[in-house]
């Protein structure tokens, strides 16, 4: 009987695999993922799937040919892995209209953003960062689709007590934040965040997690403008027939 092969390829990660644990197949900065088929078409076109917003994960999972864990992977990474599968899927050019004209971008020419020095000499997903207004010392960590998973989970506990409520920024710092000078207590970080987390000190942290954090550069050139704008993506960058 004939033997059936795929072909694959491996892509680069934007944290160049630095801030893993030197045990996890991620710590080598790259991934092996392979073409994609009538079978992850099926995932893309699971209502199930489409309904609970796990489809594309599903699609990812499906495709990461090496083995891994993937709620261990970094927002950044998983961006990168997201352009990879589209274009392993339905090709590099990705069609779109922005401000009433078709664009078309190389997705095969996307790059990965400058990885900031503090990242390079990490030995850990651990920085450390002194808050500008109350001058409390904090460690936070970069967050993971798994850290992500249970940030919109504690969101969604929480509209469901009371609907008006709005904690995505806080919630998100509980997750992320692993220490407030040398006190590393999950309610103490909590209390903290909720009761004495200055707003200047929250932006100014933001910030820092935005300077520090991996990822792709998802901008393009309108053919008609002078300055770089988002990358628009739309319902038809998976599923291009529509």
């Amino acid at each position: 009987m004939a033997e059936f092969k795929l072909p694959t390829e491996t892509i680069e990660l934007p944290s160049k695999g630095l801030l893993y644990p030197s045990d996890s197949p991620l710590a080598s900065g790259t991934i092996e993922m392979k073409y994609m088929t009538a079978k992850e078409e099926d995932i893309l076109t699971n209502q199930s799937y489409i309904q609970n917003g796990t489809v594309l994960d599903k699609l990812l999972q499906s495709l990461i040919v090496t083995k891994i864990s993937y709620d261990d992977l970094l927002i950044g990474d998983k961006n990168a892995i997201m352009i990879a599968a589209r274009i392993l899927g339905y090709g590099k050019d990705y069609k779109f209209i922005y401000r009433g004209e078709e664009e078309t971008v190389d997705l095969s020419k996307i790059e990965n953003s400058p990885l900031h020095e503090e990242v390079q000499n990490a030995k850990s997903n651990e920085f450390a960062f002194t808050l500008p207004g109350s001058g409390n010392v904090i460690t936070f960590k970069l967050l993971t689709h798994g850290d992500e998973k249970k940030i919109e989970q504690e969101t969604k506990g929480l509209t469901k007590i009371n609907k008006n409520s709005s904690t995505t920024i806080t919630t998100r710092l509980k997750h992320q934040i692993l220490s407030i000078n040398g006190e590393t207590e999950k309610p103490k970080i909590r209390e903290f965040v909720d009761n004495y987390l200055l707003a200047q000190d929250s932006r100014a942290l933001r910030e820092r997690i935005k300077e520090l954090s991996p990822d792709i550069d998802l901008t393009f050139f309108p053919e008609n403008g002078d300055n770089r704008v988002d990358i628009p993506i739309g319902l038809n960058f998976f599923w291009p027939d529509l």
